[in-house]
């Protein structure tokens, strides 16, 4: 799998150089590269308790996106998915730690534990007061005697980050960090593992399988369940936090890496339907695990004091802040934008015709799309069929016997339902088509009207490897019956696929290359259609 990396050997510090670089002067490093990197704040002066983490990178923006004002004083960064050295920690406690002292946030990792503890001794020998607490947040092994620490360590991070700007001392500061860490419980889902670099992807997820409780560096979890839906999913992760909640829990909505915005907004929605939280942090990349394509939630039952200090502000682009769960307010329409309402009819004949197409076209979704991907962004079958469902399920109020209604009637549902320039161009087109109708045209020649005006408001044309190519020859043969529109309109999407320079629509974007030899997906939708009304006709 291609990555954008240069050489594996340089990752983390050039990673590292990118955040310091991005920073604006507020976060410095130590000069130990390349086996100690500890990146600190700049403005740091020593005179309140110094809190340091880290670990193995791999899970951006932790912990290095997280230093700064009212977080973390210093991260201390291993190579990835590898615990940083006794010495990278030691040279990061030296740096940041004054006569206040400095508290180790721990994952519960042996390799963190083990190096980070040492480290803890070794600069206790030198006269520096160091405490340290460990996080074991991971519920997915209820019976392993070492829980993992995963996402919830950022509650540690957060809530002694803002007592020790506001200046608590370290036994203040420690025996809080110990009291979160009691009432914190995480767990994740992923629908993949995580892509190591140089490494080669373990695929052990197989289709239609999610994977609960898997580790932060791609550890196997505690089961492979079904996939079916975000819902289901967001479900079986709440299920196994409802005992952990309490009355005012927090949750943590985390990207482990490659999760989609859409997604996890929809994984947010599916929380908050659930009702196990009231306010929420996220949904955000925290703490991930490369590319994994899943997702976390760590939950804590917070006092008013532990609320307000991950309340409290932080001006770090990595942290989204605390936010209550509320329902939206829902606005009307502006006036104007009401739609009116048809008055209802039935014709028996049209309603079986519309339902054919619009069958017609919630079946070929997946088609179009994968034509829709040689010469675009790959959802014309989504966006036909998006609108073909919500035309088939509003037949029971258009007004099927009265072809001057029904035609803008079509139309008004579609510059609805339908996303993109398709839907406005066939709001349009039915449209002038019962406009047509209205003024005493017959069919044909409304359905030519509509057309028309498409093409004067679109500016597209035959040979412009539109839709049109295969509409305007279909309706210059229907005279002579649906069977010769139907080998028209097949003729006009098929010729689209030796047109190899788009002139209208996103598919003018793309390189000829990739246009050659694949049939305008809009064209053939056309033609998929009057196919379908020709086989009507022979039913």
């Amino acid at each position: 799998m291609a990555q954008f990396i240069n050489a594996k050997e340089d990752l983390v510090t050039e990673a590292i150089d990118g955040v310091l670089a991005a920073a604006g002067g507020a976060l410095s490093r130590l000069d130990g590269y390349p086996h100690i990197k500890v990146v600190f704040r700049s403005d740091w002066d020593k005179s309140r308790v110094a809190l340091v983490s880290g670990g193995g990178s791999g899970h951006e923006p932790a912990h290095a996106g997280f230093v700064g004002k009212g977080m973390l004083t210093g991260a201390v960064c291993g190579e990835v998915f590898a615990s940083p050295s006794v010495e990278a920690v030691l040279a990061g406690i030296l740096a940041v730690t004054g006569e206040a002292g400095c508290l180790l946030i721990v994952k519960n990792y042996t390799g963190d534990r083990l190096n980070f503890g040492l480290a803890a001794e070794r600069a206790r020998a030198l006269g520096r007061k160091v405490e340290m607490v460990v996080v074991d947040d991971d519920i997915a092994l209820p019976d392993l005697p070492q829980p993992r620490g995963v996402a919830g360590t950022l509650f540690v991070h957060k809530i002694v980050g803002a007592m020790a700007e506001n200046g608590a001392d370290l036994d203040a500061v420690t025996a809080v960090a110990r009291t979160v860490i009691g009432k914190v419980a995480s767990i994740g889902m992923s629908l993949d593992t995580c892509t190591i670099p140089g490494s080669q992807k373990e695929n052990r997820i197989g289709a239609g399988k999610a994977e609960l409780g898997l580790g932060i560096h791609g550890e196997p979890g505690v089961e492979q369940v079904d996939f079916g839906t975000a819902m289901d999913a967001m479900g079986t992760v709440v299920s196994k936090l409802r005992d952990h909640a309490g009355g005012n829990t927090v949750a943590i909505v985390n990207n482990l890496g490659s999760t989609t915005p859409l997604e996890m907004s929809v994984l947010t929605h599916a929380l908050a339907a659930s009702g196990l939280v009231k306010h929420i942090i996220g949904p955000a990349p925290l703490m991930t695990s490369l590319d994994m394509h899943g997702f976390s939630v760590s939950i804590m039952d917070a006092t008013p004091d532990e609320q307000a200090a991950l309340a409290q502000p932080v001006a770090l682009p990595a942290w989204p802040g605390l936010a209550q769960l509320a329902k939206p307010p829902i606005v009307p329409l502006p006036d104007g934008l009401t739609p009116i309402e048809p008055i209802p009819s039935q014709n028996a004949k049209t309603r079986e015709i519309i339902e054919r197409v619009t069958d017609l076209l919630i079946s070929s979704e997946g088609a179009l799309n994968t034509l829709d991907a040689k010469s675009g962004d790959g959802d014309t079958g989504s966006t036909l069929a998006t609108a073909a469902r919500a035309l088939k399920s509003s037949l029971d109020r258009m007004p099927l016997a009265d072809l001057t209604q029904l035609f803008p009637a079509i139309g008004n549902e579609l510059s609805q339902t339908m996303g993109g320039s398709s839907g406005v161009i066939l709001a349009i087109y039915f449209n002038a088509a019962g406009d047509a109708c209205a003024n005493g045209a017959s069919v044909l020649k409304a359905l030519r009207e509509g057309l028309n005006r498409v093409s004067q408001v679109g500016g597209a044309g035959i040979g412009d490897r539109t839709m049109i190519d295969a509409l305007s020859p279909a309706l210059d043969a229907l005279p002579q019956g649906i069977a010769a529109a139907a080998a028209a309109a097949r003729k006009g999407a098929d010729s689209t696929a030796s047109i190899h320079r788009a002139k209208a629509g996103r598919a003018a974007y793309v390189p000829e290359e990739n246009l050659k030899g694949h049939n305008d997906p809009g064209a053939e939708a056309v033609a998929l259609l009057f196919g379908a009304l020709e086989q009507e006709m022979v039913d």
